[in-house]
């Protein structure tokens, strides 16, 4: 992997007091189409540069800090926690990234806070990959695609495809949620990337992320409303090595998520 550029020194990031444009956060916060135009105008130059540049590591950095940029001039605030846990992974061993799914904006957030540590990809939705809009970035990306119609055909791609990313150096970010949700619920939460770290013998990393910023209902799905007063949180834990059947690993990463999400909704409720 060639030199990609590092968009955060410390173990935290917060959005600056002064990164919203007041004009811009007033008219997100009361019409999301005024946000989407420039998000999917930065979605359609990276369709562009997939297509017809070498769309690398630093290029889908770059986008995805773009994206932030994006959100922030829109009055979304940061609060991103962690990476100093992943600088300390940057040694050239993969990981198996762990989080749970709460809305389209950690897709388009996650790659400027892990890939200028590790090549990493997703484990995506099939249909994704040939999507005339999205496809040709994910293309790229060497995403390990699931149907999401019989959990066992997904479980045996994952894991064998998982293993061949992971084997040649590549992290892999998956969410076991079934789909994105604002709620997290431990039962739909499935150990399937501890199984993968399980067989490839790596370590997995947990990631929590409250995200109801970018709102998920609405006239598109993954599209809904923007809510310029919820803070994005983001935290990365310390790596995790497997041991037995994971089973304590998998409730620790449960755990993790959970008591991220109760004291960032707690946080929300004081404020407002």
């Amino acid at each position: 992997m060639g030199a990609v550029k590092t968009y955060f020194p410390g173990d935290s990031y917060q959005t600056p007091p002064d990164a919203a444009c007041p004009l811009l956060r007033a008219l997100a916060g009361t019409w999301r189409w005024f946000f989407y135009p420039q998000y999917f105008a930065e979605a359609v130059r990276s369709r562009h540069r997939a297509i017809h540049v070498d769309y690398d590591d630093a290029e889908w950095a770059e986008s995805s800090y773009r994206v932030l940029r994006i959100i922030e001039r829109n009055g979304g605030r940061f609060d991103i926690r962690g990476i100093d846990n992943l600088r300390r992974a940057a040694d050239g061993a993969p990981y198996v990234f762990i989080s749970n799914h709460m809305s389209t904006l950690e897709t388009q957030i996650y790659p400027v806070l892990i890939a200028p540590f590790m090549p990493v990809t997703f484990v995506v939705k099939q249909e994704l990959i040939v999507h005339p809009f999205m496809g040709p970035v994910l293309q790229t990306r060497n995403p390990i695609p699931v149907a999401r119609q019989n959990p066992r055909d997904d479980l045996k791609v994952v894991l064998e495809e998982g293993q061949r990313r992971l084997e040649n150096g590549m992290s892999v970010i998956i969410f076991p949620q079934s789909t994105r949700t604002p709620e997290f619920k431990r039962e739909s939460f499935n150990s399937l990337g501890i199984k993968l770290a399980q067989k490839a013998g790596v370590r997995v990393m947990p990631m929590a992320i409250k995200s109801d910023f970018w709102g998920e209902r609405g006239m598109l799905r993954g599209f809904g409303p923007v809510r310029p007063e919820r803070t994005i949180h983001i935290e990365v834990g310390e790596p995790l090595s497997i041991e037995g059947r994971g089973r304590q690993e998998h409730e620790a990463v449960v755990e993790f998520i959970e008591a991220r999400l109760r004291r960032w909704e707690a946080e929300q409720r004081d404020s407002g």
